[in-house]
């Protein structure tokens, strides 16, 4: 089959909500998703922060509490979901910053980058996982 003759992608300018799912997302654009992702779920997150934080300060008894609390799986997972949201934002701001100053920017730069900072952060998250769960 010759390089004309090759079935073309379609190309999407203003997709409607039926073309969602067919969309092929390049990994910038889900790498920038999840980044937003990352912040919302931080920020949500926050009152549950600042009450853990409270029960580890406020006194002995409420400490002790904490620690009951954090045999809890669901804890557990609410905490390798932040740590993965931390780790995530964190890379991902960072390579945000770079971005600003036309570092990486071409299309295969632009992939690398994405490709890498979702990797870095899910190997980084893994370690916190086994560390949050008591593997290491």
């Amino acid at each position: 089959m010759s390089e004309t003759a090759k079935k073309q992608r379609p190309q999407f300018r203003n997709i409607h909500i039926s073309q969602i799912m067919t969309y092929r997302l390049p990994a910038a654009g889900v790498m920038s998703i999840l980044h937003r992702v990352s912040g919302a779920g931080m920020f949500l997150t926050l009152p549950l922060i600042i009450w853990l934080f409270d029960l580890s300060l406020t006194s002995e008894l409420s400490y002790f509490r904490l620690t009951e609390l954090m045999g809890s799986v669901f804890l557990k997972l609410i905490l390798c979901g932040l740590a993965w949201a931390f780790i995530h934002h964190f890379f991902a701001g960072i390579r945000h910053l770079v971005s600003d100053l036309h570092i990486g920017i071409t299309k295969e730069q632009s992939a690398t980058w994405a490709i890498g900072v979702m990797g870095i952060s899910l190997a980084l998250s893994f370690l916190v996982w086994l560390k949050i769960f008591g593997v290491i």
